[in-house]
């Protein structure tokens, strides 16, 4: 069986990882007023993050629609595939997930597998890899659909905002009038919960704090497995706290994977600049 593999925007994957493990990747709007862009396409991180410092409305976002999914589907049921494993943004903050699978009768020329990431940013991305290394192998969708569940039930993210406003203004902090006050002025320590959705777990006053707050999450992690691990450094133009954070955990964690990726113009619209996360999970290069 031909089996394709796609993700969403949200993932983060360079253009490079996309085109080297044959990954699809359906970009998500991002609406500034009246001027829509899709992002990655229309729209960079950097001219992101330059329109959000000095655009006085502040941006929305869309999700993908039935209709840009099954365009997605049909271009590569042309190509010649028969089960496509498409992998998304949690259903904690977003109701695609749900609607594809609600759409899923619609679709009649290729057998679709949607995957709820639970998650976001490189914990989705990996989980795509994962799913394009195993299509390589000659796995089934089955051995692939666990292998995804298996790799999900190992990842955790914790990150870092600047400013906590955006994303109580967008509603994506599921426990926002519990942490509201004087959290808006010290820097809480955010992750998501079984459900996907996003949490404050944790607060301390400073970035550094914080880091060290993280780097002892990821240690509690490593101590109790018996497997490699992975830990990825994400940014919201940050590039320069990126390069500490990622140069600090080298030293601290020898043993492990250490890579980077960027947080772009969707989620930047709930969480603003400057903000900083990081996921760790087994490493799903070690995953058959």
């Amino acid at each position: 069986m031909k089996i394709a593999v796609v993700t969403d925007s949200a993932s983060y994957l360079t253009k490079e990882q996309a085109a080297a493990n044959n990954i699809t990747v359906v970009p998500i709007t991002v609406i500034f007023g009246q001027h829509t862009y899709k992002e990655n396409v229309d729209i960079t991180n950097k001219e992101f993050y330059e329109k959000l410092a000095n655009e006085k409305e502040l941006p929305t976002t869309a999700q993908i629609s039935m209709g840009q999914i099954q365009a997605v589907y049909d271009d590569l049921a042309a190509q010649g595939y028969e089960a496509v494993i498409s992998i998304h943004l949690s259903s904690g903050i977003t109701s695609f997930i749900n609607n594809l699978e609600a759409y899923l009768p619609n679709i009649t020329n290729i057998k679709v597998y949607p995957f709820d990431s639970k998650l976001t940013t490189a914990a989705e991305a990996n989980q795509a890899m994962l799913a394009a290394k195993l299509v390589r192998e000659g796995k089934s969708v089955e051995t692939i659909m666990a292998a995804l569940a298996e790799l999900r039930a190992t990842q955790h993210v914790d990150f870092v905002v600047d400013d906590l406003s955006h994303l109580v203004r967008t509603g994506r902090l599921s426990n926002a009038s519990a942490i509201l006050g004087n959290m808006l002025r010290i820097k809480p320590i955010l992750r998501f919960n079984d459900a996907g959705q996003i949490i404050a777990a944790a607060k301390e006053r400073t970035m550094r704090r914080a880091f060290s707050h993280i780097k002892a999450d990821i240690n509690d992690f490593i101590n109790t497995v018996d497997y490699p691990v992975r830990i990825d450094v994400i940014d919201g133009d940050n590039q320069a706290t990126s390069d500490e954070w990622v140069a600090d955990l080298k030293q601290t964690f020898p043993e492990a994977t250490i890579d980077t990726s960027s947080l772009g113009p969707v989620l930047g619209v709930h969480t603003g600049r400057k903000v900083m996360g990081v996921v760790w999970s087994r490493d799903f290069e070690n995953i058959d």
